[in-house]
């Protein structure tokens, strides 16, 4: 288990396949009760790096994809609020 935040971080698991459900490509591994389990392929060391996080090398916390869709979405808060208040 890769994800930072995941309560399982640092845990190895014995990994049995991958697949795709909806869209998304999700791991299948047995836990340490031998009980089958699934999750995201990108939370996991089976997903291959991430090219923008292999380059960044720790130098940038956000994408810049991520961070034009979050300008577009506060500009977007923005307008509604600045048209709400001209309408009061």
């Amino acid at each position: 288990m890769t994800h930072p935040f995941h309560p399982l971080n640092g845990r190895e698991f014995e990994f049995i396949q991958t697949r795709t459900c909806w869209g998304v490509e999700r791991v299948d591994y047995l836990d340490e009760d031998g009980t089958l389990r699934n999750l995201p392929m990108a939370w996991t060391s089976v997903a291959s790096e991430d090219p923008f996080v292999r380059v960044a090398t720790g130098r940038s916390a956000f994408r810049v994809s991520d961070l034009l869709a979050l300008a577009t979405l506060l500009d977007g808060l923005c307008r509604d609020d600045c048209a709400e208040k001209r309408a009061n």
